[in-house]
C-alpha cells in the first residue's frame, strides 16, 4: 500500500478526468494573464510543480525524487529568467537555465546508491521533464510580448476547448480532428473580441493548441501509468506546458 502511494496507484484517473484537469489549467493561465504578468508566473509555476510530481511516474523512471527536484528546479529557474529579464529577448538566458537542468540530472545520478539500475533511461527522462517543465515560461514570455495578455488569453481557452473535446468518444485521427477544429474556431472566436490581436492571429494560436492537445492525447494514449493518479495529472498539465513555448513562438511569427 505505501509503495502505491509513493508511485500515485492510488485513485484512477480517466480520459474525461484528465480532460477537465487539462481545461482547467488552461482556463487558470488565462484568468492570471488577465491578473498580472506576476501571476502569469505564479501560474506557470504552479504548472511546473504539478508537471514534476507525476513526471518520473508517467514514464516509469526508477529514480522519482531525484526526477522530481530537478524537473522542478529547472522549470522554476526558467519561469523565473522569464519574469525577471529586463528587455528583449526576453527568453535569451534559457540556454543556461537548461545547461543547468542538465548538470543537476546528472548530479542526481551521481547521488544514486543501489547500483543505479536503468541510468541511462533515468538520465534521458530527467532531460525530457526538464525541456518539458522549460516550456512554462513560454506563457511568462508570451505575456510579456507585444500581444501581451490577449495572445495567452486567445491561446489557452483554445487549449481549454481542444482538452474538453478530448474526451470525446472517438478515437485516433477523427478526435484529433475534432480537437483541432474547436481550437481553431475557440482561437479565432476569442480573438475577435479582444484587444491587441486579430483573428488571423488567434486562428493559428488555435491550430497550435488544437495540434499540441490533439498530438500529445493520440501519443500518450496508450501509456497504462495514465490511469494512475500522479502520472495522469502529468499528462494532464502537458498539453498546457508544452503549448508556452509554442505559443510564443506563434504570437513572435504572427503577431509581432
Amino acid at each position: 500500500m505505501a509503495l502505491a502511494a509513493r508511485s500515485g496507484t492510488l485513485g484512477v484517473v480517466s480520459v474525461s478526468t484528465r480532460a477537465v484537469v487539462t481545461a482547467a489549467l488552461a482556463a487558470g493561465v488565462a484568468a492570471a494573464a488577465f491578473v498580472s504578468t506576476l501571476a502569469l508566473a505564479g501560474a506557470a509555476v504552479a504548472l511546473v510543480v504539478l508537471l514534476a510530481l507525476g513526471w518520473p511516474g508517467l514514464l516509469r523512471l526508477p529514480a522519482e525524487g531525484g526526477t522530481r527536484l530537478v524537473v522542478m528546479l529547472s522549470g522554476i529557474g526558467s519561469v523565473a529568467v522569464a519574469y525577471a529579464t529586463p528587455g528583449e529577448p526576453v527568453l535569451r538566458y534559457l540556454p543556461m537555465v537548461l545547461a543547468a537542468g542538465m548538470v543537476l540530472a546528472f548530479l542526481a545520478e551521481m547521488m544514486r546508491r543501489g547500483g543505479r539500475p536503468r541510468l541511462v533511461e533515468s538520465v534521458s527522462g530527467s532531460v525530457a521533464g526538464v525541456v518539458v517543465a522549460l516550456a512554462c515560461a513560454g506563457w511568462v514570455a508570451a505575456g510579456r510580448s507585444e500581444a501581451g495578455a490577449a495572445l495567452v488569453v486567445t491561446s489557452a481557452a483554445a487549449i481549454a476547448l481542444a482538452a474538453a473535446l478530448s474526451a470525446v468518444p472517438l478515437k485516433g485521427w477523427a478526435r484529433l480532428a475534432v480537437t483541432l477544429g474547436a481550437a481553431v474556431v475557440a482561437g479565432g472566436a476569442v480573438a475577435t473580441v479582444l484587444p491587441n490581436i486579430d483573428t488571423v492571429s488567434g486562428l493559428w494560436s488555435g491550430v497550435v493548441a488544437g495540434l499540441v492537445v490533439g498530438a500529445l492525447h493520440l501519443l500518450l494514449e496508450q501509456l497504462p501509468a495514465l490511469r494512475r493518479r500522479l502520472p495522469g495529472l502529468a499528462a494532464s498539465v502537458l498539453p498546457v506546458a508544452v503549448g508556452g513555448i509554442l505559443v510564443f513562438v506563434v504570437g513572435r511569427m504572427v503577431v509581432g
